[in-house]
Order: structure tokens, then sequence, then C-alpha cells
């Protein structure tokens, strides 16, 4: 006591409090080291596995989107395929109808009329590959390019199962009008098949001369692309292989058997008998769970020790593959380790600041440690609510100047990842498109070219004063434009190019709101016209400005459910841009929706494709034109479309 009167105040409180600090400190920091390394590890360690577990996630949903997208074409053309030889097998049958009735009227003998009506038959050829044939209910070929005259009733295809004996039995007990289908594998030497594939035949049967009738086909051979399904799976697996996991783990997948089917380094190996250090078959383990997590002793070429590594895998079952995604431990915990030996230096630093500064170390911290942890949190708290341009200033060299410049490196990553996951999004759903695309245009381009066809013919048969003769062109003007919109829909990824002609827009659009008026979309709609008269001609695609109108109109009627009002303008905007304005009175949009209108695939309709404005926008972009929306929730939108008179090549 008498030591410390001698001293001064500040001394006093320092020799008193410096051994209580210093051993808070020391305990403190121990147990924090401690706590926090532990927590440093087991976090790293989860995010470590939660990263496997995305890894494998995402692998699988590449390989599940694959696999459905060119799943979904292949039904779509066997469909296809089954539709066509039924249709080829009522053609004969109708072929073998008239020659019976000419044998009924007496103009031929009946074996002249199986005779020509085989001849007509042997010459068809059904695809590449494909013919068509006939037998009797015994099983005797009576009309086939190859085997004719033979019996094949015993014929069996590559599963053991009598074909033929199904189809005789069936085709005289089917309905008069039924045609009759039957599906199995077939290895045709004669063509140079080394494996079976799926054949297809359709098969009517003649009853007046006991004749079955079949037209058959290979169902790969009705597959168009597979050239490009083959590079979109080249691809998907140089994708996968290219995934790194830390620094050196990877992505592999295994079939039943245990061959490699994707692998960075051993593709095409099999590794059913591979052994980690202790000798077990860890691969035959993954195959025979599946599903599940493993660890084991791997060593590398190169390592001096082998090293534990962990691998999360999942079973994929449409191609029954299991699907791996390893790297090693040490490589986890890389970061935990060095999170430790932050902890120790920064406790060794602060028992040093305590020993020499003591008690003023303790204002010191409250100042700068507290006051740049409140800018860090503000930043983190806005961050956290999407705003991830914000930064948090670095203005020292310390270890929350290295943290603020860690969280920095941080979000510049995640907003590149969002905009990475963004852009492949996008990429999947053109993939989707350009399937979709095909399967429309094969589906409805032959529907509209029979429209197309017999509205000609009406057209050619039509007088010129006939009142229905402008029906009839209305017909074939609109089935044109429907046969371009899907060729648009076809082409959406390069953006048609505008065939530009001088055009009356005010005429233009009284036809567009006639046309559009009468669509379900429009049910309780009432269109007011606000079209100015005397406008000079603009230079402009009339098909394509009909589908952008169209787009926009219907996009109205669909938002005015319970009935509404919608106003169509038309007016010159300055000396060289006419504006084409949509005003409804319909739900409205917020800002949210409003942004984001014409992106594609976006839709707020539950049967909409989201590729109706995002096309609109092209086609407005293509006459270098620019369109505006103006919405309020509740009080409707105005659309606005500007468009230069005269165009100009760039």
């Amino acid at each position: 006591m008498n030591f410390l009167r001698k001293l001064k105040l500040r001394n006093q409180l320092l020799v008193m409090l410096l051994p209580l600090l210093l051993g808070a400190v020391l305990i403190t920091g121990g147990v924090v080291g401690t706590i926090s390394s532990r927590l440093a590890f087991q976090g790293v360690t989860a995010a470590s596995r939660a990263d496997l577990e995305h890894m494998s996630a995402f692998t699988l949903d590449l390989l599940n989107s694959h696999h459905q997208q060119f799943g979904v074409y292949r039904e779509d053309k066997k469909s296809t395929i089954r539709r066509d030889l039924e249709t080829l097998v009522n053609l004969a049958y109708r072929l073998a109808q008239e020659k019976a009735e000419e044998v009924q009227e007496g103009r031929i003998s009946i074996e002249q009329a199986k005779s020509e009506t085989a001849a007509a038959l042997r010459a068809f050829a059904v695809g590449q590959t494909g013919y068509f044939y006939v037998m009797n209910p015994e099983g005797d070929l009576l009309v086939h390019i190859a085997q004719e005259g033979r019996n094949i009733i015993d014929s069996r295809d590559e599963d053991g199962h009598y074909f033929i004996k199904e189809m005789v039995q069936k085709a005289p007990a089917a309905a008069d009008r039924e045609v009759l289908h039957i599906e199995y594998p077939w290895r045709n030497e004669a063509l140079g098949d080394e494996f079976p594939r799926r054949k297809t035949v359709a098969y009517r049967y003649f009853k007046p001369w006991r004749w079955i009738i079949a037209s058959s086909s290979y169902l790969d051979e009705t597959y168009e692309d597979t050239a490009f399904e083959e590079r979109s799976y080249a691809e998907l697996k140089e994708s996968i292989k290219a995934k790194r996991v830390g620094e050196t783990g990877y992505i592999y997948a295994l079939d039943s058997k245990g061959n490699a089917v994707i692998h960075p380094f051993r593709e095409g190996e099999n590794l059913l008998d591979e052994r980690d250090r202790d000798g077990r078959y860890f691969i035959r383990e993954m195959l025979k769970n599946r599903s599940g997590w493993i660890r084991y002793p791997w060593m590398n070429e190169g390592d001096s020790e082998p090293r534990m590594k962990i691998v999360r895998y999942e079973f994929f079952e449409p191609l029954g593959w299991v699907v791996a995604v390893g790297s090693y431990e040490n490589e986890f915990f890389h970061d935990a380790n060095r999170i430790k030996e932050r902890v120790l230096g920064f406790m060794g630093l602060v028992v040093a600041g305590v020993l020499l500064v003591a008690l003023m170390l303790i204002y010191l911290l409250s100042k700068v440690y507290t006051r740049p942890i409140t800018r860090m949190t503000e930043v983190i708290r806005r961050v956290r609510g999407g705003s991830l341009t914000d930064r948090m200033e670095v203005d020292g060299a310390d270890e929350l100047s290295e943290l603020a410049g860690a969280y920095n490196d941080m979000t510049e990553a995640i907003r590149q990842n969002r905009e990475m996951e963004s852009k492949l999004a996008q990429q999947g759903k053109m993939a989707s498109l350009g399937v979709l695309s095909a399967g429309v245009a094969h589906e409805i381009n032959n529907p509209l070219g029979v429209i197309l066809g017999y509205a000609g013919y009406l057209e050619r048969k039509l007088s010129a004063d006939d009142v229905n003769l402008r029906y009839v062109q209305e017909i074939k003007r609109e089935t044109k434009r429907s046969k371009k919109i899907v060729q648009d829909l076809l082409s959406y990824a390069r953006v048609p190019r505008p065939a530009f002609e001088k055009v009356d827009i005010s005429n233009l659009l009284e036809q567009i709101v006639d046309f559009a008026s009468a669509h379900t979309d429009m049910e309780g709609v009432r269109v007011v016209r606000n079209i100015e008269r005397g406008l000079p001609a603009v230079s402009l695609d009339a098909d394509l400005i009909k589908q952008m109108a169209i787009n926009i109109i219907l996009n109205a009627g669909a938002a005015m459910e319970e009935g509404g009002i919608l106003t169509v303008s038309v007016r010159m905007s300055g000396e060289d841009e006419v504006e084409l304005i949509f005003e409804d009175n319909g739900a409205g949009m917020d800002a949210e929706v409003s942004r984001q209108i014409f992106e594609p695939f976006f839709t707020t309709r539950q049967r909409g494709t989201g590729l109706g404005l995002s096309i609109t926008k092209q086609i407005i972009e293509r006459h270098r034109g620019g369109i505006r929306v103006d919405s309020e929730p509740g009080k409707g939108t105005v659309v606005t479309v500007t468009l230069p008179v005269n165009h100009e090549e760039f």
C-alpha cells in the first residue's frame, strides 16, 4: 500500500489493473482462440460439405436437364413416325380397296389386282430403310422386298418375342378401320447393324384378300440432329470435367460396372477394383450404396504421404450413374488454419499492447475498433438487403482492413456468380427454346402448309367477283403470316432481319386492331381508335409490326380480365418519328414487374411463354425504334412505341 501511495494515480491504476487485465486477456484469449479455432474448423467443414453437396446437386441437375430435354424430343419424334406410318398403311389399304372395287366391276381380275397392288407397295420406300410388306394370317410373306414367299410365323425379335404371331393374331380381330402398332428390337445384319435398334410397325387387316398390310421403319432413322445431341452431350461432359472443387478436387461419374463415363483424367477406364491406401474397395462401396459420403486415404503422384479424401456421391437413376464430387480434407482446412494463426497472432499483439499502454488501450480500442465495426455492420446490412455494389472502406493495414478487403472480394465474387448463374439460366432457356421450336415448327408448319394449299386451291376456283374471295385471300394471308411467326420463333436467337417497305401506318394499325379485336383474350374489352390520317408512309416490315402490335394488344387484353377499355392511337412525334400508343385501364404493374417484362421467358401469366414482349422489343430495336412502358398497379398501363419514318441502314 505504501508503494502504491508513492505512485501517481495513472501508475496506480496501471499496477492494479495490469495483472488483472493481462490475466483476463490471456485466459480470454486462450478460450476465445480455442473456441474460434474449433468453430472455424467446424464452419469450414460444414461449408465444404455444403459445397460438395451443392456441386453434386448442380451436376445432377445438368445431367437431368440434358436427359429430359432429349428424352422429350425422342418421344415427340416417335409419336410423329407412328402417325406417318399409320397414314401410309391407310393409303396402302385404300389402294387395295380400289383394286378390289375394280375386280367387282369386272375391269380386272383378282390376280391382276393383287399383282398391281403388290408392285406398288414394293416400289414404295419408307424413310431410309423402311418398306411395306404384306402377309396372310398363316405368316406367309405375300409382298416383301427381299423375302417374298417365305413363312415367318416363328420369327422372334432380339428379346425372344414372337412378334409375327402377335401381329397375325391381332390383325383379323381388329375393328374395321383400326390401325395396329407394334414396336420391337431388331438387328438387320444385311444393313451392317452391330447392335439391335428399335423398329416400329403400323399394320391393318384387309379382309377381302386376307392381307395384313404393314409399314415399318427404324426409330433412330427418324431422329433429327443426332449430331447436335452428341455435341451437346460432349459439351456437357467437358463442362462437368472442367469444374474444380477446391484446389485439386473434381467431379466424376461411374456407370453400374465401375466404368468412368465422366472423369477429368481417367475417362473410359474401369475403376471397379481401385483400392485406397488401407486396401478398401471404395468404388465398389460407392456403387453398392449409390448415395452418401465416403472418406478414404489416397495418395496421388507427387504426394509424400497419403491424404484423407472426402467424397459426396449421388445416384442418377435415368442413366444408372453414380455422380461423385471429391476433394482433400486438408484443402478444406487451409482457411481454418489461417484463421487459427491469425487468432494467435492477434492475441499476442493484444498482450504486448496491454503491457505497453495498459489503460490507454481500452480507450483507444473503444474508438479504433468500434467505429469501423459500426461502418462494416452498416455495409453488411445493406448488402444483406441486396445491394451488392456497396463496399467497405479499406483505410488501414490491420486485420479489420484485411477483413473489409476480403469481404469486398467476397461480395464481388457473389455478384459475379449471380451474373454467371443468370447467364447460365438464360442459356438453358435458349437451349430449351431450341428444342421446343423444332417441335413447334414440325407440328405447326405441316398443317399450315395444308391450309395454305387448300386456300390457294379455293382462290383459283373462285371468280374475281365472288364475295367469298376476300375471305379466302384473308385466310391465305394470315396463314402465311402464321408460318412466318413460327419461323421467327425458330430464329429468335439471331433476330429476324426486317424486310422494309413504305407502309401507310394508319391503315396497317386499323387492320391490326380489326384482327386482334376478335381474339378470345379481348372478350369484354372495348377498343377505342384514335388514329390520325394523312401521316407520311413509314419504312417498316408490316408483318413484324403486326406481330409487335398484336403482342401488346393481347397483353393489354389479358390485363383486363373483367373487361375494360383499350385506346389505340397513332400520331407524329417530331418531324421524322411516329408514335403508336396503347393505353389500357387494366390491372397495371409495379416497378419490379415493369423492369422485367422484356426479359426472355419472364411472364406473370399462368400459360404465358414469356417470349411475346421480348420478341416485341427485338422487333422495335430492329426498326431503330424505342418502347416505353408507364404503369401503376390498379390504374392501367400505357405502352408507347416510337418508330422512325425513314429507315437507315447501319
